[in-house]
């Protein structure tokens, strides 16, 4: 795994992710609780920024239509989206999160 700093734990609210790019590959990262979790920062129905939307529960919300997706697998839990976002590995390492974008956990393919 090639994990990089993606930014500060501090940066990244309840309500909504963080917008980074890494590699090429624009991510969202959020957080639920404690817990960290990293998704391709594209709707994959229409193509807008997640991280323009709300995060709660444990999903992200596609602000444009009203999809959401579930942070831990990239599932679409409302329609209109019906295909996955690709997610990450997360680490925290002290106040800084890194995620691994090489190889996505759910085999999602980056768009």
């Amino acid at each position: 795994m090639a994990f990089q700093r993606a930014c500060a734990t501090s940066e990244v609210r309840e309500d909504q992710a963080t917008a980074v790019t890494l590699d090429g590959i624009d991510v969202a990262v959020a957080k639920d609780g404690e817990d960290f979790y990293a998704v391709q920062d594209l709707c994959s129905h229409a193509h807008v920024a997640l991280s323009e939307g709300e995060v709660a529960d444990c999903a992200i919300e596609c602000w444009l239509h009203g999809s959401t997706f579930d942070l831990r697998t990239g599932k679409p839990m409302a329609l209109p989206a019906s295909e996955p976002v690709a997610t990450f590995a997360v680490e925290v390492r002290g106040d800084d999160v890194f995620v691994d974008v090489a190889t996505p956990l759910n085999g999602v393919t980056p768009a």
